[in-house]
């Protein structure tokens, strides 16, 4: 979750913004550089049935969507709806095999100690609200194999990722009683840091990394078989997850730094260094983590957007959803960035993992619904199938594209599903 979304993640602190400042201009020239099409690939037309075939052998998995702050406040996705990015119909008519549902907890509820009893109501409006409510459309999944069942079935896997480190409380066994719960990876952090984990969004970094409880819990993670993921994590706490893990982790909604410098972007160091222990870097399509002319936009106004951020999550700490309105408000009011991402900068976000790390670890992580701005051509679940047809005028095969759009991120969860397995 990021920008002005419930989670408000693109409103960053000081000394982001600096590192902003500083990489813009260069990273503009950098990104100009790149080329549009990936090395070794012809750009070439394609026709909409070549577009529906390849679309339709795909299992396309979405690693992180947050409709879930408005499912758990009463919204119903089996409805259209045209307030958010997300609803059946749309998932439908984009072609979606799997769906990561985020378990987000807001920063907020750490005080008083609530974390936990917000994972639970989090939890259950992706149990209740969204599988319960329509059977017909989903089937609840932990596994690689739960998700190509589904596709068998031609539905919907619906799977659940914990978006905060807070929400365990810093106790192992409330790990463990989410992963009986079905949860099936955990952002090590959000915007805030925790007690044994830091966040790419808190200055202090008051860890240094992972603390010595923070590499139990990886290790803990590692050993039920929960995908340990590192969006939102700082760079030291990226190092040290990695370092730590015995299975490949991944970052469920992160994207390139070199094209765009904001702080929850990953570098290509770090992209390499997940590659090559099997993970995978599941694009975002926030328009500023995919276009730096976008983020320097968002960085004129960051300051007093920051300080009414905070204002209204202290009005509504309690009330997600009228967060997320009053955000969506504020932000109309102040005037949002004059430029958006386009789909050829989602495809040019692809092309450099591949073109850095290899074509076995990119995988897609939209953050619908927990942004403000998604790109032009692919801003909400129905837009999938543009995203088919610009990968296959770059060039792009039908079994690389399966691979971006689900076999990835099924490999990597066969293999930490392994890893489990040895652990116990």
């Amino acid at each position: 979750m990021v920008a002005w979304g419930p989670g408000g993640g693109a409103c960053y602190t000081p000394g982001e913004m600096k590192s902003v400042v500083r990489a813009a201009a260069a990273c503009l020239l950098a990104a100009a550089a790149l080329s549009a099409q990936a090395p070794a690939r012809r750009a070439r037309t394609v026709s909409d049935a070549e577009v529906a075939r390849v679309h339709r052998s795909a299992i396309l998995i979405d690693t992180h969507n947050d409709v879930t702050s408005a499912t758990v406040a009463g919204l119903d996705i089996g409805k259209p709806n045209t307030t958010h990015m997300t609803d059946i119909p749309r998932m439908k008519k984009g072609g979606m095999g799997a769906q990561f549902f985020a378990v987000y907890v807001a920063a907020s509820y750490v005080d008083g100690n609530r974390s936990a009893h917000r994972t639970l109501e989090m939890i259950d409006t992706v149990r209740h609200d969204i599988i319960g409510q329509h059977p017909a459309d989903f089937v609840f999944a932990t596994t690689a194999q739960d998700i190509r069942r589904a596709h068998r079935q031609h539905k919907i896997a619906a799977l659940l990722g914990i978006e905060g480190g807070h929400a365990i409380e810093d106790s192992p066994r409330l790990l463990r009683r989410f992963y009986d719960e079905g949860v099936r990876y955990m952002t090590l952090t959000h915007a805030n840091s925790n007690h044994w984990a830091d966040s790419s969004g808190d200055a202090n970094k008051p860890n240094n990394g992972l603390s010595p409880l923070g590499k139990e819990i990886v290790l803990e993670m590692n050993r039920l078989g929960m995908i340990v993921d590192i969006s939102h994590v700082s760079d030291k706490t990226f190092e040290d997850a990695l370092a730590t893990s015995k299975a490949p982790i991944f970052a469920s909604h992160s994207s390139c730094r070199a094209i765009s410098p904001v702080a929850r972007n990953m570098t290509d160091e770090m992209i390499r260094a997940l590659a090559k222990k099997g993970g995978v870097v599941q694009v975002n399509f926030s328009c500023d983590f995919l276009n730096a002319e976008v983020a320097k936009q968002e960085e004129a106004t960051a300051e007093k957007r920051r300080a009414l951020r905070d204002e209204l999550i202290r009005k509504y700490a309690s009330d997600p959803e009228g967060l997320r309105k009053a955000m969506e408000e504020a932000r109309a009011a102040m005037g949002g960035a004059e430029k958006r991402a386009t789909l050829s900068d989602v495809v040019a976000h692809i092309n450099h993992v591949v073109e850095i790390a290899g074509i076995d670890a990119v995988g897609l992580g939209s953050d619908f619904d927990g942004i403000s701005c998604a790109p032009e051509g692919l801003d909400s679940v129905d837009q999938w199938p543009n995203l088919t047809r610009a990968l296959l005028e770059q060039g792009y095969s039908a079994a690389e594209i399966r691979k971006i759009y689900g076999e990835n991120t099924l490999r990597l969860m066969a293999e930490v599903e392994r890893v489990a397995r040895s652990m116990r």
